[in-house]
């Protein structure tokens, strides 16, 4: 009995080691890039012969001393579906595959953001049934170290069922290129709301950069849970220095009262996410207070407390009494005070956050945060005092760099693919100078590790948001992002959409998703499908001086300049002279040239258009209704030229 006991675990110890395994994204629905090798690759036993069969292909391999193999399989024309067969030991049977153009949809929540929130997407999911559009999700986690594999994922079909939970901009994206081709479009969404663009680029990348090779070196190659020991003790020790006393839950139920002493705590610009702060990428439990007097009339009135959006989960206190709750990061907090809460004199608001990952904080619209006692607006922006109680000892992915590449995207090399699409840089606006070097240099890391020449990568462009309030007198670090972002079209076979028109100075989340991936389309379909077309609108090109007028050129005119309203004045506009200081400037256009001049700058050396966080009122387009991208003529220092990315110590 002994001895058959043995053999069957031996028996099934062989068979277990003996499968030929495929990585996730090798699984039934997929697509393969055409027109190119196709690598194919998996797992066997050492020195095991592995056999692929497609289409008409047969190729083999001997797996290496690891255990891992790879062949290459010839282009193929665009069809399907096909099978492909993988034979070692076993025998894996993956069924309906495609044959057609891939895309990796990449980014923060931008390209994160689903097709079920868009607008008009109850029509949108209606028309959805596109059995050729096929959706691979890669889910979202974390790596100290490269992974073979991914966590989980798999190919969706297009249908009604599904595409709520595509990416929006690569489903309309993709649509758009069926519509066109006719073949099948593959899009693979590896994003992950809040993520700083250093999170996605190698370890390898940094060390070969001179800008960054000091920051990497300073970073342990851990594994996650060693990592995350790590980043705890360093996160709770640095939250203790800035705000002066200890992370600690002791007295956290006299918090809310109004009689607690709040004088020793630390002090938060409100609204604004705490990643933009100096508390940084920080996870946990926060309460945040804020102390308004009321005069004996104002008692007398309805109260409504409005505090704007809070991520990610609150529950309010009024004078220690607990007025609402809620759980959802994006949704606007409006909460009725109940009567009698309120005194004459001194009432504090009390919030207890809970932040589980990304952003964290009270945040959106100035305007969104207050209180009303009958008629009668307070407002409630500004510093509030703030306590950490708790901080999260689980990672985020801004914790250190790599994590995501690592889990996220590395596992998906060397997939043949068309291109990328990218929509991300709102983590990155603190240190936007900076980001000329991060973006050019992760666009970089990731066509050398997939091998496949310098791919399209084609990205969006910030649209307007009035997180800081910038301008041209302050400065913008959203307008130095988005000059950061142009700029990175210096490298070859990219292409940026823009898209200062279909924003929301009141919502990182512009709803408008369909003409991002038109827009984003538009640049593939004459760069890569031979679809000669208009993709793109105004860039400035060179000033001419004047006496007190400065004369702008544009490439990508198209069939001519013109402003949205289809009149010859254009807004948004500034110019200054020696002194530096914009003034708003009366600007036209005439010879498809645009003339700019201000009664205030009599001798003018430099120009501004759009430069602000919201840039809602700028309206130069081409005719063919391609928005300019905001740029400046001038090279003098920004805010953040000295902002550098620096992992939590």
């Amino acid at each position: 009995m002994k001895k058959n006991i043995i053999f069957l675990f031996l028996l099934c110890s062989i068979i277990a080691n003996a499968n030929v395994k495929m990585p996730l994204l090798f699984s039934e629905g997929m697509v393969l890039q055409r027109n190119k090798e196709i690598p194919v690759w998996g797992w066997a036993d050492p020195n095991e012969k592995v056999e692929v069969l497609f289409n008409k292909q047969t190729k083999t391999i001997v797996a290496d001393k690891n255990g891992k193999w790879m062949i290459k399989l010839s282009a193929e024309k665009a069809g399907g579906p096909f099978e492909l067969l993988i034979t070692g030991k076993n025998k894996i049977v993956i069924k309906d595959v495609l044959v057609g153009e891939v895309w990796i949809c990449s980014g923060q929540s931008n390209m994160e953001f689903q097709v079920s929130k868009t607008i008009n997407a109850e029509k949108e999911i209606a028309d959805s049934n596109y059995p050729m559009i096929r959706h691979f999700g890669v889910a979202q986690d974390l790596s100290g170290k490269p992974k073979d594999d991914l966590k989980a994922g798999k190919w969706e079909v297009s249908s009604k069922e599904t595409v709520g939970n595509f990416t929006a901009v690569g489903y309309y994206f993709a649509k758009k290129l069926y519509a066109e081709l006719k073949i099948p479009i593959g899009i693979i969404n590896t994003s992950w709301g809040g993520t700083n663009v250093e999170t996605w680029t190698s370890r390898e990348a940094f060390q070969k950069s001179d800008d960054f090779k000091a920051m990497i070196a300073d970073v342990p190659t851990l594994n996650i849970d060693s990592i995350s020991k790590l980043y705890a003790r360093q996160m709770k020790e640095r939250v203790e220095k800035i705000q002066g006393t200890p992370v600690s839950t002791e007295n956290e139920k006299t918090f809310k009262e109004p009689t607690f002493n709040d004088t020793n705590w630390g002090e938060l610009n409100t609204p604004g996410l705490w990643e933009n702060q100096p508390l940084g990428d920080l996870d946990g439990i926060v309460w945040m207070r804020k102390t308004i007097t009321l005069s004996a009339e104002d008692i007398k009135n309805k109260a409504t407390l409005y505090l704007s959006k809070i991520d990610d989960e609150d529950i309010t206190y009024v004078n220690g009494i607990e007025v609402g709750k809620n759980t959802q990061w994006d949704f606007k907090r409006v909460y009725e005070v109940p009567t009698n809460v309120l005194k004459e004199g001194k009432n504090v608001i009390a919030v207890r956050i809970v932040d589980n990952s990304g952003g964290g904080g009270i945040y959106g619209d100035a305007a969104d945060l207050k209180l009303t006692v009958g008629s009668k607006t307070i407002p409630l922006d500004g510093k509030w005092k703030f306590k950490v109680i708790i901080v999260k000892t689980s990672l985020s992915p801004n914790s250190y760099p790599s994590l995501l590449y690592n889990a996220m995207v590395n596992p998906l090399v060397p997939y043949a693919i068309e291109g990328v699409l990218w929509y991300q840089g709102e983590a990155n606006v603190w240190r936007a100078n900076q980001y000329k070097k991060a973006f050019p240099l992760m666009i970089t890391d990731w066509r050398t590790k997939f091998n496949q020449g310098d791919f399209p990568f084609y990205f969006v462009q910030l649209s307007t948001f009035d997180e800081f309030k910038g301008n041209s007198k302050v400065g913008s670090r959203w307008a130095e992002l988005r000059e950061a972002q142009a700029e990175t079209l210096k490298l070859k076979n990219t292409g940026m959409a823009v898209t200062t028109d279909i924003g929301n100075a009141k919502d990182i989340h512009p709803t408008n998703k369909q003409d991002v991936g038109l827009r984003l389309a538009a640049i593939a379909l004459n760069n890569v499908y031979g679809k000669k077309q208009v993709y793109s609108g105004p860039t400035y090109k060179s000033q001419e001086i004047k006496g007190n007028q400065i004369i702008l050129t544009f490439d990508n005119t198209g069939s001519g300049l013109s402003a949205s309203d289809n009149s010859q004045n254009v807004k948004g506009f500034e110019i200054a002279g020696a002194d530096k200081v914009f003034h708003s400037a009366k600007a036209i256009i005439k010879d498809n040239k645009i003339i700019v001049s201000s009664e205030n700058v009599p001798n003018p050396v430099a120009v501004h258009y759009g430069w602000a966080d919201d840039d809602t009122e700028i309206n130069l387009f081409n005719k063919e209704k391609f928005p300019a991208s905001p740029f400046r003529t001038d090279n003098w220092e920004m805010i953040t030229a000295n902002e550098k990315y620096k992992v939590s110590k």
